[in-house]
């Protein structure tokens, strides 16, 4: 799922070719990606784009009248500026909006179908759409560490909770708290002063460097490869490679259909987290530190 430093570059490539210019036209190509009726749709055509936000993991485009689209990218929801007039084609094609420079296609590689599009009206239409989480590069350390505490959760769901923690989710989860030097399975009011202090700091710091990442690898091209895999990234997606900071292996733990990737040196003391299945499974086998695991 895009998550705020992807959300931010697609924001930043979408405000110089489509604020400013009128929405001629709109073609749905899925009838389950729109999800509101009233006003319909095509009461967006010829509406000017005046601004851009976001709303948590939502992008949204503010039009003429107080009228506003609402997009959730979900897990596999991807934006691509096309040349104008491009087709609308293919199984993976939710719908295309066209402009006078370009045609903006909004796909989804996957048959679940999770993305969605609103038309509302009306600013106060939108709190609907807000789960309330903080927003932490404007947060002070005293906020984030109120939001951190109001719930006794573990830490690998404390900041992808939405209404804790806005616009992050399992990719840049795993990174801060790999940059804070925590467990995934410290739980959050368990935290002393100086690691909700780290913690804090990671955050920012993890957040601010994608983003300014993604701005050097898009340029002033369209962000086309937007993905939760880098091979820049210290733990997400390396499960069984070795840590760039002490070169332990990564491991993981897989619950419901998530997964967190953890370093055992830098993270928990050199033991390795029971994963909730396997770890039942192998029973007395289960490697509890990274010495019995080599």
């Amino acid at each position: 799922m895009p998550e705020l430093p992807d959300i931010t570059i697609y924001i930043e490539s979408l405000q110089s070719r489509i604020v400013g210019q009128p929405l001629e036209r709109i073609r749905i190509a899925s009838p389950f990606f729109l999800r509101s009726v009233d006003p319909p749709i095509s009461e967006a055509e010829g509406k000017r784009v005046l601004a851009l936000r976001r709303i948590g993991k939502q992008i949204v485009w503010e039009l003429e009248d107080e009228l506003f689209l609402v997009f959730h990218l979900m897990i596999a929801g991807r934006f691509h500026w096309k040349k104008k007039g491009t087709k609308v084609g293919g199984k993976v094609a939710l719908a295309a909006f066209d402009f006078p420079d370009g045609t903006l296609l909004m796909t989804e590689a996957s048959s679940k179908k999770r993305a969605s599009l609103h038309l509302v009206e009306g600013k106060s239409s939108l709190a609907q759409f807000n789960r309330g989480g903080l927003e932490v590069l404007k947060a002070s350390l005293e906020r984030f560490s109120a939001a951190l505490l109001r719930e006794n959760p573990t830490l690998n769901r404390t900041p992808t909770d939405p209404r804790l923690f806005s616009a992050i989710g399992n990719a840049y989860s795993d990174e801060i708290l790999h940059k804070a030097k925590l467990s995934p399975l410290r739980q959050s009011q368990k935290l002393s002063g100086d690691e909700i202090s780290r913690l804090y700091t990671a955050t920012k710091e993890t957040l601010r460097d994608w983003i300014e990442r993604r701005r050097v690898q898009t340029g002033m091209s369209f962000p086309e490869k937007v993905t939760a895999f880098h091979p820049e990234m210290a733990v997400h997606g390396k499960f069984g490679k070795p840590c760039p900071v002490c070169g332990t292996t990564v491991q993981r733990i897989v619950y419901a259909e998530n997964e967190c990737n953890y370093c055992p040196r830098c993270q928990a003391d050199g033991k390795i987290l029971a994963d909730r299945s396997l770890s039942r499974l192998l029973k007395d086998d289960w490697p509890r530190t990274v010495e019995e695991l080599e």
